[in-house]
């Protein structure tokens, strides 16, 4: 069976993002981008391929992006209505017109049982890239979360899981930390 892993960046107050969707606080450093290059290079978006050298680089871990609307918006907005066209991608959201991108899968309702759906087929593992919504609409249904850490704190924005209180254990199985003050923090499902 598949596995869903949700991969993104924290901060220390745990946010995702400012409150407007803000990512420009956030940092990008070179020894964690390095990193991930080796390690998760399909988590890179196609715009970014080849100018870091990626090129046709094949999946490593996943080959399939699942994404909230808030997470998707910033591409569509920059030109992009495909971000990771090497990556099966689907788009969560009720309002988004599935024409908006051919290669894009738009689903509308019932993101839990699309997941159970996806992890019974053959592939790769799923990368649940953002939202926080979403996030906590399939807390149930993540089987790993792996936190890029950023060493900052900004007192408010979106939340890494934003939805109802909920406790879920998860065991911290490995924890790497840069030189830049970044973490990479990867978490089992108990």
């Amino acid at each position: 069976m598949r596995e869903l892993t949700y991969y993104i960046g924290a901060t220390l107050d745990g946010y995702i993002a400012g409150p407007d969707g803000e990512y420009d606080q956030l940092p990008i450093e070179p020894d964690l981008t390095a990193h991930i290059l080796e390690i998760r290079p399909e988590t890179v978006p196609t715009a970014m391929r080849e100018p870091l050298g990626l090129g046709d680089e094949p999946n490593r871990l996943y080959d399939t992006v699942l994404m909230g609307r808030g997470t998707y918006l910033p591409g569509l907005e920059t030109g992009n209505p495909s971000p990771y066209s090497h990556l099966k991608q689907y788009v969560f959201s009720s309002t988004l017109d599935p024409a908006l991108a051919p290669d894009v899968t738009f689903v509308a309702s019932d993101a839990i049982k699309t997941v159970r759906e996806l992890k019974q087929q053959e592939g790769q593992g799923i990368w649940l890239c953002g939202g926080g919504k979403l996030a906590a609409a399939l807390v149930g249904e993540i089987d790993e979360i792996v936190l890029k850490r950023y060493p900052l704190v900004l007192g408010g924005g979106l939340p890494l899981f934003d939805g109802p209180y909920a406790p879920l254990r998860f065991d911290l199985v490995e924890n790497r930390s840069f030189d830049s003050g970044m973490t990479l923090q990867t978490y089992r499902k108990r």
